[in-house]
């Protein structure tokens, strides 16, 4: 088993956790965060990498409560963006050590902003820094996130949901039942993965999804690079609709999520046209016929909204399927570092040995 799987495996057990630590030891700073954001003349969300797929997650729930926020990449906020006074960035980050996480913060604090860190390391800058640190306490994955990305999703989608007054207690139940009905599908998932026709090694592959299911759409593709070691592209489904959709071929593979609640016809229809042009199509969502893809992922009751929580599962148990079919190790990365603390290059810097 690899290492990735095993942290797949284990990841319902840690958002349980998470929702577990926000009703408890992690509610002081939950509610300090939720004062913050409410009095802020202007909020941002960010994060880079997995974390920035947490935020694009996020931002739905902030916008569907009336309450905007401005969505950037933390790379980008560092360097083309001035951050007035008086607003309260929200920073995503597993480490908090990366390099343009700890840039922001030094920006932030020149401006007089108050950073709000959600991360996974309490030692980290950005946990140490933060005027407001939102710590959440799980085992670190042993290369590709997983679960240092969802339960990081799951506490800033909390503090969204808190701020625009739709998150209590009865709610949180209702996630926990999801997270339990996702758990026992896992098996039945694997299954299907097992001995489907979709997976293919070099495959071109599109992920397409709206919503809070953007952010997954995004997490997958870089799975695909990150543990298959082959490109893929992510991007709303209304866009493919505006000039990609010249790419269609035979046997192209497509992942789309289906949204508990928006655009289901639409996008069902979406399916149907690419399998007509010979496409193989995943779909990922709650309520979808059985026969409207190749390969479908039934996902449990769950608010739509929320559905990122979980529709994420299914793509990380075929990604993982699909490197060792594909030959790739899921656990190493080539040139990747785990936190990326320098800004220049992709290769390691070589070592500078001193003056005898």
């Amino acid at each position: 088993m690899t290492h990735f799987l095993r942290d797949i495996l284990r990841q319902l057990d840690e958002l349980e956790r998470t929702l577990d630590h926000l009703s408890g030891t992690g509610r002081s700073a939950l509610d300090a965060a939720v004062a913050a954001v409410r009095s802020a003349r202007h909020v941002y969300l960010t994060g880079i990498g997995s974390s920035w797929h947490a935020g694009l997650n996020v931002s739905a729930l902030f916008q569907l409560g009336a309450r905007p926020v401005y969505l950037v990449d933390a790379a980008e906020l560092v360097q083309f963006a001035a951050i007035p006074a008086e607003s309260v960035p929200i920073v995503i980050s597993r480490s908090g050590r990366s390099v343009e996480i700890v840039q922001l913060l030094a920006k932030a604090r020149a401006s007089g902003a108050t950073v709000i860190g959600i991360t996974n390391v309490a030692e980290g800058t950005l946990a140490r820094e933060a005027q407001i640190a939102m710590v959440v306490p799980v085992a670190l994955d042993h290369a590709i996130s997983v679960n240092t990305y969802t339960t990081l999703a799951l506490t800033a989608g909390v503090l969204a949901a808190s701020v625009v007054g739709s998150f209590d207690a009865g709610f949180a139940e209702s996630l926990s039942r999801a997270f339990a009905v996702a758990g026992r599908a896992i098996p039945g998932w694997q299954a299907q993965i097992e001995n489907s026709a979709w997976l293919a090694p070099r495959s071109t592959t599109y992920f397409l999804a709206r919503g809070s299911s953007l952010g997954s759409a995004y997490e997958a593709r870089l799975m695909w690079e990150e543990g298959v070691k082959s490109p893929a592209t992510a991007m709303g489904t209304g866009s493919f609709r505006h000039g990609p959709q010249e790419i269609v071929a035979k046997d192209v593979r497509f992942g789309l999520w289906i949204d508990g609640a928006k655009m289901r016809e639409q996008d069902l229809a979406v399916a149907r046209d690419l399998r007509k042009l010979g496409a193989r199509v995943m779909l990922i969502g709650q309520r979808l016929p059985e026969d409207a893809g190749d390969l479908v992922f039934q996902l449990p009751e769950i608010a739509s909204e929320w559905q990122f929580l979980i529709d994420i599962i299914p793509a990380q148990l075929v990604a993982e399927r699909l490197a060792r079919l594909s030959g790739s190790d899921p656990d190493t990365f080539r040139l990747s570092s785990f936190v990326v603390e320098d800004e220049a290059g992709l290769l390691p810097k070589p070592a500078h040995r001193e003056k005898p």
